[in-house]
């Protein structure tokens, strides 16, 4: 564990590497969600530190890293580009980079802005407020929760936030490591939260905004969601038919804490996914399978 610095902001992070882990195995980095930290991929790095260096860092506005107050300092660019220099700092020229939500967000951002540093990406719980016709519900519903941080707290939010219909998931099937999980997001600065909210998920572009982008994406893409996920299945249809490297896996009865609440399933499918990458497996999309279900006749 220790600090990298992010253009001046100090960004806490972890790894681990066993032992019998080849050298020029590719690493993978945990981008976490909004409710999350780094603790959130505990069970990832536990799994994944057996085959490649795996690292989780936390995002600016998650002590121990800095918590600059000013909004602009969190956008999406800025977030995403974050990843390349947690990177940059442990001397990594490309890894598998790995998100869940807000870090699915930053992850398909990163393979945009930088796609020669992505071996692979898995954008796990990606798309809320993507949505054209919900859109300004959403930026309503940020600026509410960030204004609740700012009167009440990181610990009465919590209860709330932690309780949303796309987390009774995760309460129902494991009350223990839903308590846990709500625990930690009791613990995050309020004003890194607000900031969070204010400046990076009130700003960042539709996903429906960047198709000529997604189009030209070729980084090997595992899109990832839970069922009952609602506010994503749509956009992560969306992005399976626009990203012409995307794969989409959706996990029964899964909500949105995907990695914490299916944790076996989980690793062992983004294992998979990478085997697959590695051993030249995944190439684009057969624009075939884009025509008619019949046959062509010849």
């Amino acid at each position: 564990m220790g600090y990298v610095n992010a253009d001046g902001i100090k960004l806490f992070y972890v790894e681990a590497q066993g032992a019998s882990v080849k050298a020029d195995a590719t690493p993978v980095i945990f981008v976490h969600e909004f409710a999350g930290d780094h603790r959130s991929w505990e069970p990832q790095l536990r799994f994944f530190s057996r085959l490649r260096r795996a690292i989780a860092y936390n995002a600016r506005g998650y002590p121990p890293s800095d918590v600059p107050p000013d909004p602009s300092s969190y956008s999406q660019e800025i977030v995403a580009d974050d990843i390349g220099l947690v990177l940059d700092e442990l001397n990594i020229e490309q890894a598998h980079v790995v998100g869940l939500s807000m870090g699915g967000f930053a992850t398909l951002h990163f393979g945009l802005r930088q796609p020669e540093r992505a071996r692979s990406l898995v954008v796990a719980g990606c798309g809320y407020g993507a949505e054209r016709t919900s859109r300004q519900a959403f930026l309503n519903e940020v600026e509410s929760i960030a204004a609740a941080y700012d009167a009440e707290g990181s610990a009465v939010v919590a209860e709330s936030y932690g309780r949303g219909a796309t987390r009774v998931q995760f309460e129902n099937k494991d009350p223990r490591g839903w308590r846990e999980f709500m625990n930690q997001l009791a613990e995050h600065s309020a004003v890194g939260a607000a900031a969070t909210m204010r400046g990076y998920l009130k700003t960042r572009p539709s996903l429906y905004d960047l198709e000529d982008q997604l189009r030209a994406l070729t980084v090997p893409t595992l899109v990832v969601t839970g069922d009952e996920d609602e506010p994503c299945l749509e956009p992560d249809l969306y992005l399976k038919r626009t990203i012409p490297s995307a794969g989409l896996w959706v996990i029964p009865r899964g909500g949105h804490t995907i990695n914490l609440e299916e944790p076996e399933a989980f690793n062992r499918g983004v294992a998979e996914f990478h085997a697959a990458v590695e051993a030249g497996a995944w190439g684009m999309r057969d624009p075939r399978s884009l025509g008619s279900a019949l046959a062509s006749k010849s």
